[in-house]
């Protein structure tokens, strides 16, 4: 090989990858010395413990907040109303038995208003329709079964904007309910808040 080859560009490279080598070859070694990697079995069994610790340590999850009560009884709902069943789902799975008969409920969740409401507020010069507005209305109260006033009649609205095109009416019928889904769980969580605060 001349001198030119050993010099050139290919021999610095060649010179350039030894360290690497020797490195590597130092630290394969030690990796080996350590030994096998421990397993992460052992650390399931503290997995289901950490909403235990976050407790202890005063953190609750949002939406978690223990309610006094032991009974409700829904009232005023339109017949099949997601909203209701959405509410009995948030309060059964607090341990609250929801009742038919609101005489026999400790708290009595009367429903003044529930409406869904849409509305068009953007449009082409052809008259189409470009942009919605979508509304989730609820007027609520509780009480106990004997009338006494537990919270103050209140209003929740929530409201989401969505475009619109007639040639994906399916698609964009689909995020309408999704939407209608997302507000109906933030008027829950919203009511649920309110009802931890009672002490019936």
């Amino acid at each position: 090989m001349s001198w030119s080859e050993r010099t050139g560009p290919h021999a610095r490279r060649t010179r350039g990858t030894r360290p690497v080598r020797r490195t590597l070859a130092l630290a394969l070694p030690a990796f080996a010395a350590l030994g096998p990697l421990a397993p992460l079995a052992p650390l399931a069994p503290l997995v289901p413990l950490a909403p235990l610790a976050l407790t202890g340590c005063g953190f609750r999850l949002r939406g978690s907040e223990p309610l006094a009560l032991r009974s409700i009884a829904l009232t005023g709902f339109a017949p099949r109303s997601p909203l209701s069943h959405a509410l009995t789902q948030a309060l059964q799975a607090r341990g609250v038995r929801v009742l038919a008969d609101p005489a026999r409920a400790e708290v009595v969740l009367q429903a003044l208003a529930e409406a869904r409401e849409r509305s068009v507020v953007a449009t082409t010069s052809a008259a189409q329709v470009r942009e919605l507005q979508l509304r989730l209305r609820l007027r609520w109260r509780a009480h106990t079964p004997a009338g006494r006033e537990l919270t103050p009649i209140g209003e929740l609205l929530l409201a989401r904007d969505m475009s619109y095109s007639e040639n994906l009416a399916l698609a964009k019928q689909h995020e309408e309910e999704d939407l209608y889904r997302e507000m109906q769980a933030d008027i829950v969580a919203q009511v649920m808040r309110q009802l931890a605060a009672l002490r019936p």
